[in-house]
């Protein structure tokens, strides 16, 4: 049975106190990873990690020629013996002196992509999932061990599965108890909105469409992939997404359809990434709400854009809170009818329609013409489109 984030960092956690090792099974990037940060957070636990995958044979545990003349056993019939000693790896050395260090502290050390390492190398760490020991290293008892894998085709349920994973001994499936993650877009999205310093860990554009779309969140690739949609969306590509979002917005490139849709694309595949690359186009059109009002070059970069885009811009613009940018302040109302100016003639009608149905902003615009000579200006303006349209009266 699949378990969402929540209910597989609680089944984690019961694991880990009923003294078994947990083994958490889910496609690449769904968050196994940040599930275990997650548990070592609640658990107050101290958090260390070596990608399985990456290990050679010996890494781990590397034997030591006798560096004294006791190093060597002399025997009466069998000649001088070396007694060989084994070197760890850093990991290793690090664990067991924050072990000694903290000796009232739990310790988490997680596996990951346990079964894309080698024959060899799940060989070595048998002993250390079995009977907690590599060679003469005893783990100490706050040393707690968690697994990861990717889906394995012999795994029920995922029998379409393509991961290039080496089947772990069978020993090692009995002595560990299985949990699989799957993605669930609810508690994605509820973790993505939190605020981290003030803002949302993931860019509201992904948020707000994914919410629309949650299906999106994750798609699984199988061995029957084609050339067009050999990535899939996962929640690490959406947060890689976030990220290329919010540089795309710091270096004023969303106008530049063909770079945001081969970003989308190359995180996210070519579907889910060409409809996202048309939302964000959709929803952010080459300007955000603030750089329109405050950089001084948003007018030249606004004659740019696509008409359709302009529209949006000043749209967003209408719909952005009223006590950020008043449009009844000379400076937001100039800046406004600066750009709405730059707008072709059926765009402009389109806006002054949708600012004749606000007539309480029409009548604030009324109240204080005459002293803020911006607002004047717009209300003129907004005047004039009027009259040519012939079709509203302002």
């Amino acid at each position: 049975m699949a378990l969402t984030y929540q209910a597989c960092l609680q089944a984690t956690n019961v694991v880990l106190a009923s003294g078994s090792v947990p083994t958490i099974v889910g496609e690449a990037g769904i968050g196994k990873s940040a599930l275990v940060a997650d548990l070592a957070r609640q658990r107050h636990a101290k958090l260390f990690t070596t990608v399985v995958s990456l290990v050679e044979k010996g890494d781990l545990v590397i034997p030591v020629p006798p560096l004294t003349s006791d190093s060597f056993v002399q025997t009466e019939k069998y000649g001088s013996l070396a007694d060989v000693q084994f070197g760890y790896s850093h990991t290793l050395v690090a664990m067991i002196r924050y072990a000694e260090a903290h000796p009232d502290q739990e310790i988490i050390w997680f596996l990951d992509e346990f079964n894309r390492g080698t024959q060899a190398v799940q060989s070595e760490l048998m002993n250390l999932v079995l009977q907690r020991q590599i060679n003469t290293l005893t783990l100490p008892e706050q040393v707690h061990l968690v697994l990861a894998e990717n889906p394995d085709a012999t795994m029920a349920g995922f029998e379409q599965s393509h991961y290039g994973v080496t089947p772990g001994d069978a020993a090692i499936a009995d002595r560990t108890t299985r949990l699989v993650l799957t993605a669930d877009a609810t508690t994605w999205l509820a973790w993505a909105t939190q605020t981290v310093n003030g803002q949302p860990r993931i860019h509201p554009l992904v948020t707000a469409y994914l919410a629309e779309n949650p299906a999106d969140l994750h798609m699984v690739a199988t061995t029957t992939a084609t050339a067009d949609d050999d990535l899939q969306p996962t929640p690490r590509a959406w947060e890689r997404v976030s990220q290329a979002l919010h540089e795309l917005e710091q270096q004023r490139l969303l106008s530049q359809t063909a770079v945001v849709a081969a970003i989308m694309q190359g995180n996210l595949g070519m579907t889910v990434g060409t409809a996202f690359a048309g939302y964000v186009q959709e929803q952010r059109p080459g300007l955000t709400v603030d750089q329109a009002y405050t950089t001084a070059d948003a007018v030249t970069v606004f004659k740019g854009l696509a008409p359709a885009q302009q529209q949006q811009i000043l749209r967003l613009c209408l719909a952005a809170n009223p006590a950020d940018w008043p449009l009844t302040t000379g400076s937001t109302a100039q800046r406004f009818s600066e750009l709405l100016a730059a707008c072709p003639a059926d765009g402009q009608f389109a806006i002054a329609q949708q600012l004749a149905d606000e007539p309480k902003l029409l009548e604030q615009f009324a109240a204080v013409t005459a002293t803020t000579p911006g607002v004047a200006q717009l209300y003129q303006q907004l005047t004039a489109i009027g009259r040519r349209g012939s079709q509203i009266e302002v």
